[in-house]
């Protein structure tokens, strides 16, 4: 075996054993639904810095918007809940670290039997910019599909 051969195994055996030490302490990963069954209760929530780009903001007013128009009787019975929560204040730790959210970025959690099925949805980035309408037909289409409606 050559020198050349022996640095690249060593490399590699370093770059696998700083992989194995970064993941040591790594969050639980987020629980995602695996199965078609409706939702008992939705949560939607923006999770934001103080500082907050255009598109950020643009993203809450449409979920928001969308929750309104497309469904206040969900949201007045309390079927779906929708909040806005700036990671930066110290109340909204524990929620941030349950959600993984370390900056902008909307999350849906479809509760059902009482678990937590959370998933960010990174579509609302790419239509945010766009036609509103499309936004909000994106978003209630979602939402329905996860009520099973």
């Amino acid at each position: 075996m050559n020198k050349r051969n022996i640095i690249e195994i060593l490399v590699i055996i370093g770059v696998i054993v700083v992989l194995a030490i970064a993941s040591w302490g790594s969050p639980k990963p987020l629980q995602v639904a695996t199965n078609n069954q409706k939702a008992d209760k939705i949560e939607v929530f923006l999770f934001h810095a103080t500082q907050r780009c255009p598109t950020c903001i643009r993203i809450g007013q449409l979920a928001k918007a969308t929750l309104e128009e497309r469904f206040p009787e969900q949201l007045k019975s309390g079927k779906i809940y929708f909040r806005e929560i700036n990671i930066d204040f110290p109340e909204n730790k524990a929620l941030a670290e349950k959600f993984q959210a370390t900056g902008s970025a909307l999350f849906i959690n479809a509760i059902r039997n009482g678990q937590d099925n959370i998933k960010e949805d990174t579509m609302v980035w790419q239509l945010a910019s766009g036609d509103s309408v499309k936004y909000k037909d994106y978003l209630a289409n979602k939402l329905n599909n996860i009520l099973g409606i």
